[in-house]
């Protein structure tokens, strides 16, 4: 494999652990800037709107320069937002910094997968672009807890200055290691949001909003839930964003082993799953074994999701995959946005910080259903056969994500 995906997935390592490091940081950033929890909350559903904004917007002006350039660029936004963020002397600064970093989370996927799909022998494409995300895995096994650690420790804007750090060796990583690429062609806007047309692809980010909104609802606000209710030290919470980490890998290698041979079952199952351990979470909350096992399986669970979802958006976004794929990264985002949002406020509303795990089994309950019209739909009216079957499989394998 190139040293070129090396670069790439130092930058993936470092998006994804911004992304999902906020959430340990919650009480640390409330506390220093003088707001709720809820309040802070926003920061994760600020970054969340930023990526459904700046996916499909980025991805298409990507089509007029270089992609050696553009993904320079978006690790150039992402340094930009994230030293922003860790000098940030208000709340407000702080949450225009998040929003900056984010834009660039849904376009460098999605340009990166082509950059490195394009750097190999056609027959290791799917392994090129599998060795770019585990960046973004890794992040969440040993960035996320790592970087909590080091906020509660040091300080959180040291976490922030930290990844700004890791994107500027990703940054400098692509200007010398990835080879200059032309400018792509014949990508039309027109062309591209036909694909929009089709109700299926809808129903597929609806369900990624939906089922995806429900481990947000539970994550987003981990840190208080597990030292206020189930009495785990600040420091604990490091171990336990490993441990959900760890779900989450184990959730990708179910969802691309299972995807390609039984994706609706896999849905219904996982969905199903999900939420159930959210529904219950609230009861398990209150048990530190239970907790911890609880974690894991929504980390599972919920990121078991992501193959299969993305493989239907897809299958059913026919000679569009492109600006389909950058929406669909764009969508698990609008999920999180919306689950932070609501998780907050029940919070408000005095129902408790368990309380958003009920908001996340309602989200997962909702996409289940919406599997089932999907595929109800799909027996009435069989899709059609189509020639990019093959990329999609070998993209499905690869845990593409918000």
């Amino acid at each position: 494999m190139p040293l070129a995906l090396i670069a790439l997935a130092v930058g993936a390592f470092g998006i994804g652990t911004t992304e999902f490091v906020i959430m340990g940081l919650l009480p640390e950033i409330a506390a220093d800037y003088g707001v709720t929890i809820p309040t802070a909350g926003l920061l994760v559903t600020g970054y969340a709107l930023g990526v459904v904004i700046g996916a499909p917007v980025l991805t298409v002006l990507g089509n007029k320069v270089s992609r050696k350039r553009m993904l320079m660029v978006l690790m150039g936004l992402f340094v930009l937002g994230n030293v922003v963020s860790a000098l940030a002397p208000s709340f407000g600064v702080m949450l225009a910094g998040r929003v900056v970093a984010s834009l660039a989370h849904g376009s460098f996927f999605g340009i990166g997968s082509v950059v490195a799909a394009g750097l190999v022998a056609p027959d290791k494409k799917a392994g090129a672009i599998a060795t770019m995300f585990t960046g973004l895995t890794i992040a969440n096994i040993v960035g996320v807890p790592l970087g909590t650690f080091i906020g509660q420790a040091v300080g959180w804007r040291t976490t922030f200055a930290v990844v700004a750090a890791l994107g500027v060796v990703g940054l400098l990583g692509i200007a010398r290691l990835v080879p200059a690429m032309p400018r792509p062609e014949g990508a039309r806007l027109r062309g591209e949001l036909t694909a929009f047309r089709n109700p299926q692809v809808l129903l597929a980010m609806a369900m990624t909003v939906l089922g995806f909104g429900g481990v947000f609802a539970a994550i987003t606000y981990i840190a208080p839930m597990m030292t206020e209710v189930t009495g785990y030290s600040e420091g604990a919470v490091t171990w336990l964003l490993v441990l959900f980490g760890v779900g989450m890998f184990l959730g990708n290698l179910l969802g691309g082993r299972y995807a390609d041979r039984a994706l609706m079952p896999l849905l219904y199952a996982t969905l199903g799953g999900l939420a159930v351990v959210l529904a219950l979470f609230p009861v398990l909350a209150h048990d530190k074994i239970l907790a911890a096992v609880a974690i894991l399986l929504v980390g599972a669970l919920g990121f078991a999701t992501v193959p299969p979802l993305q493989k239907r958006v897809l299958d059913q976004a026919h000679g569009a995959p492109t600006l389909a794929s950058a929406v669909n990264i764009g969508a698990f985002n609008l999920g999180n946005a919306l689950a932070a949002w609501l998780g907050g406020l029940v919070i408000a509303a005095g129902f408790g910080y368990t309380s958003p795990n009920w908001v996340g089994a309602v989200l997962a309950a909702a996409a289940l259903g919406l599997a089932f019209w999907s595929a109800a739909l799909e027996r009435r009216t069989p899709a059609a056969p189509t020639a990019d079957t093959g990329a999609a499989d070998a993209a499905v394998r690869t845990p593409v994500l918000h």
